[in-house]
Parts: structure tokens; sequence; C-alpha cells
């Protein structure tokens, strides 16, 4: 059993009622406030179990026997999920109003980038129960069984995807170009050319993943927002953010939200869950 802390406010409601929109049939269960999940840790599998604790603003944390030998790898790994080490005054702070609905919004990362990153490519033009659903479907295919935890398996590795055929994963209900672009996606991984960790210039990484086929502006600013849990990155293109932001163009929304630098991740949420939320119409 470990503990991790965190600053309050937390809004927990919001941060599983998000993984739970998103989680996957084979590895992701929640059972009450409790979140379940498998993992793979530099080659260790297993199961973690997560509770938080609002009374005194920890976490507790399990995890089965073969993630014990990586331990502190899967607790920062927990940490980036959720968001543990933000400080959400000095966010709040930055964000006023904005932030006044829910003051204890995190920015979701992830457990695992690669994983992230292929979620998000099977999240393209589809709706988000659709992409849980592929995904699971990707996951029954190409994922281990975890032997000591019954029902749960592993996400595909880098090396599974890789040596996929295009077919099978096309006769998942993907297109076959989507299925192109994970294997080779993969195989970039295992190359690696597929940048996994957050550069200093997460712009120009932005830019760079781009470059894969597959990959958009969109997907890759939505892989950066979570696979990196880059901290201040905004889509003016998003097709949500142009109906808040009524009558602009995307370079006008890109300019209104620089006013939110440097925590533009945590304003896009704040956008994207308020429905209410306007621009003021001086700015």
């Amino acid at each position: 059993m470990y503990t991790l802390h965190w600053q309050p406010p937390y809004d927990w409601k919001w941060m599983f009622t998000f993984l739970r929109a998103r989680a996957v049939s084979g590895i992701e269960t929640f059972t009450g406030d409790v979140y379940i999940r498998s993992v793979i840790v530099e080659g260790h599998r297993g199961v973690m179990t997560l509770t938080p604790r609002t009374d005194t603003h920890t976490l507790t944390v399990e995890l089965s026997e073969g993630l014990l030998p990586v331990a502190a790898l899967c607790l920062s790994r927990i940490e980036r999920l959720l968001d543990l080490r933000c400080d959400p005054r000095t966010i709040a702070a930055a964000l006023g109003n904005l932030a006044s609905a829910r003051p204890g919004l995190r920015l979701p990362g992830s457990v695992d980038p690669f994983e992230q990153s292929v979620r998000a490519i099977l999240g393209q033009l589809v709706s988000v129960a659709m992409a849980a659903k592929l995904t699971g479907k990707v996951v029954a295919a190409c994922g281990e069984p975890l032997v000591d935890a019954p029902g749960y398996y592993t996400f595909p590795t880098p090396e599974a995807l890789a040596a996929a055929d295009p077919l099978q994963l096309k006769s998942l209900g993907m297109p076959v170009k989507r299925a192109q672009a994970i294997i080779h996606l993969a195989q970039a991984t295992l190359d690696g050319y597929f940048p996994l960790h957050a550069p200093v210039d997460v712009e120009e990484g932005v830019k760079r993943l781009q470059t894969f086929p597959g990959i958009g502006r969109w997907t890759a600013s939505y892989f950066a927002l979570r696979g990196w849990q880059a901290k201040d990155i905004f889509l003016p293109d998003d097709y949500a953010i142009k109906q808040r932001f009524s009558g602009m163009t995307p370079a006008q929304i890109r300019r209104y939200a620089e006013r939110w630098q440097p925590w533009r991740s945590y304003a896009l949420l704040h956008i994207w869950f308020t429905e209410d939320w306007q621009p003021e119409q001086a700015s």
C-alpha cells in the first residue's frame, strides 16, 4: 500500500467522470470511486488500484505483485495521469473567472505515452464512446491477458502493434489508413523516432508529430496535452472551441488564448467543460 499527496482543491468527480467515459474494456474498470487499471512498466505487468481520500488529501495506491519491483516508476506515472503535482491555486489565479466554476480541475495525463498516442489516433472522427469501444477491440486482439488478474489485459506493446496485420486491424472497425498509421507509429517508437517524452520546445514537438502518417494538428496537440501532459496547449481548430468562439477565426482564437499562457491546457479544459462560457466581447 502506497500513499500519494495532492493539494486541494481537487475535483475528483470531474476527473473520474472524464476517465470513466474513456475507460477501455480489458484494461480499465471503475468500482464506485475506485479506479483500477493494468499497466506495463519496464516489462513488469500488473494492475494498480487507486482510491482518493478527500478527507486527508491523499491517494491510496495498491499495486499487484508483478509491479512491486517498479513501484517508484508506477507512482510517478500515477502522478502524471492524475496531475497530482499541480498547484491548483496558482492556475486558478492565472485563469481568473474562467476557472471559477471548477477550481479543482486537473489535466488528465496518461500512464504510458505510447498507449496514449495510439488512443489519440483511434479517437479520430469518432465519439468518445466509440473510441473506447474500438480501443477495447484492439486490446483484445493484440494485448496479452494478465495471468494474475483475470479479465484484465495489458495494452498492446509497440512490438505487438508493429507486427500487426493492417487488414486485421481494419476488421476491428477502422479505416485501413488508420491501421497503417498505428503500425507505423509502433515501428517508429521501437526505432526511437517517435518522441514519447516532451521536448523542450513543445510547439516544435507538435509540428514533428504531424510528420507521422495519420497524425494531423488536432491529434498531435491532443497527444501533447495528455501523452506529454503539456501545460500550454490550445486547440483553436477544435470543433467545440470554434463553437465557443463563434464568429472568430482560428487565428483570432489563438491570439485570444494567449492571455492564459503558460496554462492554456487548463484553459482549454475549462472551456470544453463549461457549456455556457463565452469570450469577452471587448477582447
